[in-house]
């Protein structure tokens, strides 16, 4: 297996555990490095990526990842059984200053769905998030159809805002957004 490590604010690259998964950082210097140091062979199989999972990364990293204030963190998710990635979650559009940031979440297979995966790998995120980034408002976005997605979100108790009209493009066309939120109150307060 591609072995790989870095420095994040001079700290080992960040791992953190659960019953059956094992969360492992990304951060836009990683991706750069990355991409100067290893070959396309080497950095698909380090995000166990197929062509397209590649291309969207190489074109993060020549387009760019962050601004003086927008960056992403993330973590692949690996089952700890296989040692295998199965899926990616964390936030993008971190806004530093404001102290926000949006998360995402995806499983790359269906056989790894409605198993509780997503739901072990957000709670740790929403922990790293609220604590170790020093978050206070979390956002999610989420496709209006997409009711694992929204369960998921109301599971922590994040709360709809409303829907974002023709938000994102899908094949061409564009899309509604459901939006919701979280709070570093409320979610001190639904730890308890």
């Amino acid at each position: 297996m591609f072995n790989f490590t870095y420095n994040f604010l001079n700290m080992d690259q960040i791992e953190i555990t659960t019953p059956r998964l094992l969360l492992k950082s990304i951060t836009p210097q990683i991706i750069n490095t990355l991409f100067k140091e290893n070959t396309e062979a080497e950095i698909k199989e380090f995000f166990n990526a197929d062509e397209s999972g590649y291309n969207h990364l190489k074109n993060m990293h020549e387009g760019g990842m962050e601004t003086h204030r927008l960056s992403l963190f993330y973590f692949l998710i690996y089952n700890k059984e296989t040692n295998k990635i199965i899926g990616d979650c964390g936030f993008h559009t971190w806004n530093k200053s404001h102290r926000r940031a949006e998360l995402f979440y995806n499983l790359k297979h269906d056989r790894d769905k409605r198993k509780g995966i997503m739901s072990e790998a957000v709670t740790k995120v929403l922990d790293f998030g609220f604590t170790t980034l020093e978050l206070h408002r979390v956002e999610a976005l989420t496709a209006t159809w997409n009711i694992a997605s929204i369960k998921l979100l109301e599971r922590f108790k994040f709360t709809k805002e409303g829907t974002m009209r023709e938000d994102y493009v899908v094949e061409g066309k564009n899309e509604n957004s459901e939006c919701f939120s979280l709070l570093k109150w409320e979610w001190e307060k639904n730890k308890v």
